[in-house]
């Protein structure tokens, strides 16, 4: 009974499962439900945030997944990935548990889903690649493709030239107006860049705030 409550909802308590057994006839501690589920491989972990996905979403990541599956790696160190991100100051930032197996934290029951809204934050441009992490840039006003090819002039060529990239390296960010309209396409052509857009990443995945929240967790 116990494995198959948390199987069906591995966000059941402890203090649930003894309540629930109590109902039945039956007494148990917390530790005993502890050994008990550690012994069936599973254990009490936080939930990890991922972004709230629409079916459209899961559609374009498993694209774009499997264009690239047969990509060498050495094609992804000369890739520069670049977004904006908020990171939250103030609010609601609570931890849930979950009972998981290993190598189980993404699976949906196991997450939390988060959307990319809230008050009392900070805006923040940033970019890494597999030879390290960028400048980070705060935004203090709302950001304008003017603003933006400023930032990418005074941060993005010097970095990348200090990060050593191979020539021909891609900058790759997202699909957001001010990145496809036709005076940013034509600076990034004056200026020699090759660059792709993910389409519809913006929304499912925004890696530098993934990259960002992974630091702050090691910190």
């Amino acid at each position: 009974m116990i494995t198959r409550t948390v199987s069906k909802n591995p966000r059941t308590t402890r203090g649930d499962l003894v309540n629930d057994l109590q109902r039945a006839g039956t007494k148990v501690t917390k530790a005993t439900i502890s050994n008990t589920l550690r012994c069936q491989g599973l254990k009490s972990c936080s939930a990890r945030r991922v972004p709230l996905l629409k079916p459209v979403h899961v559609q374009a990541l498993l694209k774009f997944a499997r264009e690239h599956l047969d990509d060498p790696e050495e094609d992804w160190e000369n890739v520069i990935w670049a977004d904006e991100t908020k990171i939250e100051l103030f609010g609601k930032n609570s931890t849930r548990r979950v009972w998981r197996r290993k190598n189980a934290e993404l699976h949906q029951k196991n997450t939390i889903s988060t959307v990319k809204h809230g008050g009392g934050n900070i805006m923040l441009w940033g970019y890494f690649s597999a030879k390290g992490p960028g400048r980070l840039i705060r935004v203090k006003e709302r950001m304008n493709g003017a603003m933006y090819r400023e930032i990418l002039s005074n941060n993005l060529l010097p970095s990348a030239r200090a990060l050593k990239m191979k020539r021909g390296w891609v900058f790759q960010h997202d699909n957001d107006p001010k990145h496809t309209a036709r005076a940013m396409k034509e600076w990034l052509r004056k200026k020699h860049f090759k660059n792709t857009w993910f389409d519809l990443l913006s929304i499912t995945y925004d890696p530098v705030r993934s990259f960002l929240s992974n630091t702050k967790k090691k910190d």
